[in-house]
């Protein structure tokens, strides 16, 4: 089995950094693109920022600019530096991968349990 352990998370004023990571380990052969994702209170998931296996990164319009997305391939792991940090960042949140565990599977998509992140003003 797979498994993404999420840290970092925590209580911060307007204006302050953060810097999560995401961990991930079990059986895996290979992961393609990691990405954060965050779910506010009463809002839905949506998504942060990815970055597929070549490094390739895509941000949230909301983001862009503050935050950057980054992973060590040899560490299997993927972190989120956000800068500038606003209430309304606060939320949950939380690491996907789209891991593949064997040469005879396909890639799948795997969660991390969620780090909290609240931004007071």
């Amino acid at each position: 089995q797979v498994q993404l352990v999420e840290s970092g998370g925590g209580l911060v004023q307007t204006g302050g950094s953060l810097r999560l990571s995401c961990a991930a380990s079990g059986r895996l052969f290979s992961i393609n693109a990691m990405g954060w994702y965050r779910q506010a209170p009463g809002k839905q998931r949506e998504l942060v920022a990815i970055v597929t296996s070549g490094g390739t990164t895509n941000y949230a319009d909301s983001v862009k600019g503050r935050f950057s997305i980054s992973r060590d391939n040899a560490k299997n792991t993927v972190y989120l530096q956000m800068n500038s940090l606003k209430p309304e960042d606060t939320a949950v949140y939380y690491c996907n991968a789209d891991v593949q565990i064997s040469i005879f599977h396909t890639g799948l998509p795997y969660w991390g349990q969620g780090t909290r992140v609240t931004v007071s003003s």
